[in-house]
């Protein structure tokens, strides 16, 4: 940290980091990191204007609704079988199709709570 007349100039590393913020944000700073980043947001505009971005988007998200998928895309996911015999495929197309079976029923679990 130096000092220019009016203003505290931070080296790179001395901001806070993105995940600070965040829980600065959310209010999940238990209360010496939170004294320290309020400290911190006291001498830094451009902490204070990384906190304001992410109160925004907090603020957006917040006011969003969940996305609606097409019935199509539900009905070709749902078509996906749960299993797979796994002996028979090799390793990468075992694991796209573990990621993909867990995908469909993600998907579905979310529409059948709807």
């Amino acid at each position: 940290m130096t000092q220019v007349p009016g203003r505290t100039k931070f080296g790179s590393t001395e901001h806070l980091a993105a995940e600070a913020i965040v829980a600065y944000v959310d209010n999940e700073l238990p209360l010496q990191p939170y004294l320290r980043a309020a400290a911190h947001l006291a001498a830094c505009p451009e902490c204070v204007a990384e906190v304001e971005a992410q109160r925004q988007a907090r603020g957006v998200l917040q006011q969003s609704t969940t996305p609606s998928m097409p019935a199509y895309l539900y009905g070709t996911l749902s078509r996906i079988p749960e299993t797979t015999p796994q002996a028979s495929l090799d390793p990468d197309t075992q694991s796209a199709a573990h990621r993909l079976s867990g995908l469909a029923g993600f998907v579905g679990f979310r529409l059948r709570r709807r």
